[in-house]
């Protein structure tokens, strides 16, 4: 690898990047996290305890059920793990793409998709562990419902943070326990691969034209919401089986055996509760995910650019003395 490669890779670039994406998704999901709580429990409850309602009717339920605080239940170690997991994934992309930079397929939509699936793969690899203990601890709520059940699946999660279930899902669940779920999210690296390609894609076609002209933050609200929106359906009964392998397998309606693999998950769910039951809460999940993901590209988007342009006036301030 040439040293202007390396270079490439290690530049301010994808720092800004990596740290905007972060910052921005960081933003977007507490703006939104209530839903995702709702998507949450809309995947792993028994699908009698809230048929049919609303994605508002469930919020409302939560409430009175629970009180207000079980909306934000988990909220800062999925904070943690966001942060982290879109500092892997925007710094790899962008890295990778620097890389590409003089290939046949820098600036494609194929080139994209195969960025997007690799960037994808290294931050499953690397950041399954914090995503098993967030589903965990958001589901804390769900085990005080099941303790008249015979079967206490993770009711009893005995950690408050990241740090603490990291260790107590080791000592107790092994490495296997860590990466729990980790297949289905090895498959949905296709989900923001996706959504990266379509976004660029559709940002090209913004910028296109050579028009000096930024374009402007509803702009970019749009195209990520389109994208994720995308992305999302496209692959839903695979995020929905990733969320009930990362519970630990907690649905007490559909009795599944211990060591239940993604395929034999949706082939049961499939049977028992037909094609609905694979885009179970699919309404709170896009709601949920495309607002986030558009208010995330948003803000990356004006962060990136407020951070580049801060330190192209220190680059040339500095040039000047």
């Amino acid at each position: 690898m040439s040293q202007s490669k390396l270079k490439q890779v290690f530049s301010y670039q994808s720092w800004v990047h990596a740290v905007s994406g972060s910052a921005g998704s960081v933003i977007a999901m507490s703006a939104f996290y209530p839903l995702d709580t709702v998507r949450s429990r809309l995947q792993l409850e028994s699908p009698e305890r809230r048929k049919a309602l609303s994605t508002w009717r469930v919020l409302r339920n939560l409430i009175d059920e629970e009180g207000f605080n079980t909306l934000y239940r988990g909220l800062v170690p999925v904070l943690e793990s966001l942060c982290i997991s879109n500092f892997v994934y925007f710094y790899t992309f962008h890295s990778l793409k620097a890389l590409r930079a003089g290939g046949s397929m820098g600036q494609s939509a194929l080139g994209d998709l195969l960025l997007g699936s690799l960037a994808g793969v290294v931050n499953v690899l690397s950041t399954t562990p914090f995503w098993v203990v967030n589903t965990r601890l958001k589901m804390k709520g769900l085990g005080q419902k099941s303790r008249n059940s015979h079967s206490e699946v993770h009711s009893n999660v005995q950690y408050d943070g990241l740090l603490d279930g990291l260790q107590y899902i080791a000592r107790t669940e092994g490495v296997r326990g860590l990466w729990a779920g980790a297949m289905p999210s090895l498959m949905l690296v296709i989900n923001p691969a996706m959504q990266f390609m379509v976004y660029e894609a559709l940002k090209r076609r913004l910028t296109a034209g050579g028009t000096s002209k930024t374009p402007s933050a509803v702009a970019f609200f749009s195209i990520g919401a389109i994208a994720k929106m995308i992305a999302t359906v496209l692959t839903y009964p695979l995020q929905l089986v990733q969320t009930k392998l990362r519970h630990g397998n907690g649905d007490q309606s559909l009795n599944l055996p211990p060591d239940v693999d993604t395929v034999q998950m949706l082939l049961i769910i499939l049977k028992r509760q037909g094609v609905s039951g694979l885009f179970r809460g699919l309404e709170a999940k896009l709601l949920q995910t495309v607002l986030t993901a558009a208010l995330m590209f948003m803000a990356y988007e004006k962060i990136a650019r407020f951070v580049t342009s801060l330190l192209l006036s220190k680059r040339t301030g500095m040039g000047h003395h």
